[in-house]
């Protein structure tokens, strides 16, 4: 059985673009053990394509998604190379159930974000 999946939008709200480029991780919290699940960069659309979108290795349980906005703005603020607000955001959610499927839109600039559990 194919499982629901977990897919991720991240967009830029103060370009009012999506976060292409912005580097993603998923991590399964299993106990007090973290495994990997994937990471990479989001793509031109914003979206996260990793075969965990379909639902591969994805089981009920704590995730944690983690974006790392510091890196994103590096050079894009006013004032490069300056301490950003935003380092690496870190946000737990669970999976109550495998066959359905988890969107996480995210919504961020260099002071902020918003993420949900959107569309089901």
């Amino acid at each position: 059985m194919t499982a629901g999946g977990i897919s991720i939008h991240a967009v830029d709200v103060a370009s009012g673009r999506p976060a292409e480029g912005l580097a993603v991780r998923l991590i399964r919290l299993d106990g007090d053990i973290a495994r990997l699940l994937a990471a990479g960069p989001c793509g031109e659309s914003g979206l996260f394509d990793h075969p965990t979108v379909q639902g591969d290795g994805i089981t009920e349980g704590t995730y944690v998604a983690e974006f790392d906005v510091g890196a994103y703005f590096a050079g894009k603020a006013p004032d490069p190379g300056a301490l950003p607000f935003l380092d690496t955001v870190k946000y737990h959610f669970g999976v109550a159930n495998a066959r359905q499927h988890y969107h996480l839109p995210f919504k961020f600039t260099a002071w902020g974000y918003s993420l949900f559990r959107g569309g089901l």
